[in-house]
């Protein structure tokens, strides 16, 4: 009943309340790109049917009478979002922002936001989309819609090209480096658990880690891309690159949910990124290696 009398409220003030009611419910995760899991709370009330019934505005005819499109990106997450010394917003989520503006033909106007507010903005209509290093998972996927998946964002195993290493069994008899405690560290400890003679050594941050393999201290590192984008940049000599994915959660272009439209249309600008070679182009960029397949594939 409650839901039904929250479906009638179409200001925006209104909206406001009914997602802040919604939110007393339901918890969402918000870490980047993680897929990770988070606490629902009495999914027994809430269905994806119930959240259907709150109003939605049709964006894509909204941006084509303004001309413009309100995007919301990461200020503090670099390669994805982040600022230069002149203090303008530059990154890859930030170049993916201009890209889909292009093709929607629309002044694009730029929101930072951190982690925690990325969701809470699209609701409020303070921005039309989110391009901010945003993962999948149930939890969100029941609040708002997502796009194909647009930029990478995985754990990987990392060496130089004297690392001929392409599948865990590869790593018998090696020493794999990683952050102690984290979820390379867990990932790794797990699926190397049969294999013969892997010497793990754990070191206490990632700056430490990429430390070993630089200073040949270990064969190769287990750490996330964003980890090894910097690494990578800071190393052009040492040929690092990705040997094998551990871990896959790429990252969307979330929007309200029912707006199935918009969410076509941005796929289909993402889906041209793709085949031109500009998305390719912006993984070289700024993580220093080409798009993984799953990412790079069209559907």
């Amino acid at each position: 009943m409650v839901l039904d009398l929250l479906s009638a409220m179409f200001s925006k003030w209104q909206r406001f309340v009914a997602i802040c009611l919604l939110s007393f419910f339901l918890t969402v995760g918000i870490a980047a790109c993680g897929g990770e899991s988070a606490s629902v709370g009495s999914q027994a009330q809430i269905t994806p049917d119930n959240i259907a019934r709150l109003p939605v505005e049709a964006t894509l005819e909204k941006i084509r009478e303004s001309g413009q499109v309100k995007v919301a990106v990461p200020s503090d997450f670099p390669p994805f979002g982040f600022v230069n010394t002149s203090m303008e917003p530059i990154g890859y989520d930030i170049d993916m922002a201009e890209e889909i503006a292009k093709g929607l033909d629309a002044e694009l106007e730029i929101i930072p936001v951190v982690g925690g507010y990325r969701i809470p903005f699209l609701q409020t209509d303070r921005v039309d989309m989110i391009i901010s290093s945003l993962g999948k998972n149930d939890e969100r996927d029941l609040i708002i819609d997502f796009s194909e998946p647009y930029a990478p964002f995985f754990s990987a195993i990392y060496g130089g090209p004297s690392a001929d290493i392409t599948t865990i069994e590869d790593l018998a008899n090696r020493s794999i480096g990683v952050a102690q405690g984290s979820l390379e560290d867990l990932e790794i400890s797990s699926l190397t658990e049969g294999t013969s003679n892997v010497d793990i050594k754990r070191y206490a941050n990632n700056s430490l880690t990429a430390s070993a393999l630089v200073s040949g201290q270990v064969d190769a590192i287990a750490t996330g891309n964003v980890v090894a984008a910097k690494l990578i940049r800071d190393n052009p000599d040492s040929e690092i690159a990705s040997k094998f994915i551990l871990k896959d959660s790429p990252c969307y272009v979330g929007v309200r949910e029912g707006d199935t439209e918009f969410a076509d249309k941005i796929n289909e600008i993402i889906a041209l990124t793709k085949r031109s070679g500009r998305l390719n182009e912006m993984s070289q960029e700024w993580f220093g290696e080409p798009l993984p397949d799953a990412i790079a594939k069209t559907t």
